[in-house]
């Protein structure tokens, strides 16, 4: 996945679980990085963060067309 750093508006699916195995809570979150052990930290609020597996988020949709629009002008100046 391209450009997976501070995405607002990112939902996790049901029954997700953080690296610890504990539940999270299903809602909106920002996603903070996916480091280089393969885990997503996304944040609900300045308190509140988890690492998940990236395979368990929901991107908006609006990222897609970010995500398509930059590739799209990368070409472009290459």
């Amino acid at each position: 996945m391209d450009n997976m750093t501070n995405v607002d508006g990112v939902r996790v699916r049901p029954d997700t679980r953080n690296h610890k195995g504990f539940f999270v809570l299903e809602s909106t979150y920002k996603l903070v990085d996916v480091n280089q052990n393969g885990w997503a930290l996304i944040c609900l609020d300045d308190a509140t963060c988890h690492y998940v597996d990236p395979d368990d988020l929901r991107m908006p949709r609006s990222w897609k067309k970010k995500s398509k629009e930059s590739k799209k002008g990368s070409a472009v100046n290459a």
